[in-house]
């Protein structure tokens, strides 16, 4: 079948506060040889395989798509995208990592291109949705010992939040991707190093000087 030809539905079923953590799926050996068979299954043409492929995966790829881009439409965009890639480039597929690992580094470069030719998201709150579908405040995650608490932070919310976004946009698109896989996703850094095809220990220095250009550019707001 033709790769234009190639249709992937996204779930229904995932919205905004439904998300589940992305966090690695750790299969059992049976599981990761069946699921192996499906893949050379696929390589040898077969898109029922594909498919079971893609069933095992959409709502994860959607999930951790939307949560990158903050946005529905490339959320669906970007979804959409990856399994058109997957299918192109599934022959390359030499099962040196998971095909977990293998599509989200997909959905992760998608986002990253998507992030380097915008400035910033749509979002204009200072709380924002994790993984989990749970509130979580931007200023907890890069807080240190100088922070505390104030009275009136629940009256700014609209300033706190574009001054977020303004530190968030100072980011380069790597840094604010390894931030967000870490602190919103979950995932663990040797994952993302993996995702992002770069080594535990790059991951972990990237986190760094994300979370220290955050607070410095957001000590002011304290």
């Amino acid at each position: 079948m033709p790769v234009d030809a190639l249709r992937i539905s996204s779930p229904a079923s995932s919205r905004p506060g439904e998300a589940q953590p992305a966090r690695r799926r750790e299969m059992d050996p049976d599981a990761r040889a069946l699921e192996n068979e499906l893949i050379r299954e696929a390589q040898r043409g077969s898109r029922t395989a594909f498919d079971t492929l893609v069933r095992q995966y959409d709502q994860a790829v959607l999930r951790l798509a939307l949560h990158l881009t903050g946005s529905e439409q490339d959320a669906e965009d970007i979804h959409q995208e990856a399994f058109l890639k997957a299918y192109r480039y599934l022959g390359n597929f030499r099962f040196e990592c998971s095909f977990y690992t293998w599509i989200y580094r997909i959905v992760t470069n998608l986002c990253l291109d998507l992030l380097r030719r915008r400035k910033s998201r749509r979002e204009d709150q200072a709380v924002m949705i994790d993984a989990s579908g749970d509130e979580m405040d931007l200023l907890n995650n890069v807080s240190d010992e100088r922070a505390s608490a104030n009275p009136d932070r629940e009256l700014n919310r609209k300033y706190l939040g574009e001054r977020i976004l303004s530190a968030l946009d100072k980011l380069t698109p790597r840094e604010r991707m390894v931030f967000e896989l870490k602190h919103y996703q979950g995932l663990r850094l040797r994952t993302i190093g993996e995702m992002l095809n770069t080594t535990e220990e790059t991951a972990k220095n990237t986190l760094f000087r994300a979370t220290r250009k955050l607070r410095a550019n957001l000590a002011q707001v304290r």
